[in-house]
């Protein structure tokens, strides 16, 4: 009787679950600089992701940019589950928000090559040294990532966004 009792509790638990390690996914909260660094593995996740919100789309509220510490990359955040909006007001705030990861649009070598050889005209046209240097800069970031994750593109991330809460 009391293999058949804990049987059916271990039937419970899993089924609750689905098998799934949805609570750990969740439970860990990623920065947006982070995250970068595993989304490829968090695709179709509900996860957490924490960053300063830098833009709201002012004229429908649908969608917003965080970033994290360091500036460097920003995560798209699109409204769903409870986000109504994003209201303007969030600007610079510090949010937590829960969603789900997906994979947008790619971006191809030869787009890369298009741009940096785009930049090094706009340089030698006399562009501002420091915004041609930072767009080179993310230009060989993007050829890093490329190569670190074996892929024959870069991969543009966004969220579809279900709750936040802004972090004091």
């Amino acid at each position: 009787m009391k293999q058949f009792i804990l049987a059916v509790l271990a039937i419970a638990l899993f089924s609750c679950s689905g098998g799934r390690k949805q609570g750990e996914a969740i439970a860990t909260v990623f920065s947006v600089d982070s995250l970068f660094t595993v989304a490829d593995q968090k695709l179709n996740d509900t996860i957490k992701v924490t960053g300063f919100v830098t833009h709201v789309c002012k004229h429908s509220g649908q969608k917003c940019f965080i970033v994290g510490e360091s500036q460097k990359v920003s995560l798209l955040v699109l409204t769903g589950g409870e986000i109504e909006t994003f209201p303007a007001e969030l600007i610079g705030s510090k949010l937590v928000i829960t969603g789900v990861l997906k994979e947008g649009e790619h971006v191809t070598h030869q787009q890369i090559e298009e741009k940096e050889n785009s930049v090094k005209l706009q340089q030698q046209g006399g562009a501002a040294p420091e915004t041609c240097e930072t767009e080179l800069r993310n230009i060989a970031d993007m050829r890093q990532w490329m190569k670190d994750h074996q892929k024959d593109y870069y991969a543009m991330y966004y969220m579809e966004g279900l709750k936040f809460n802004v972090v004091e």
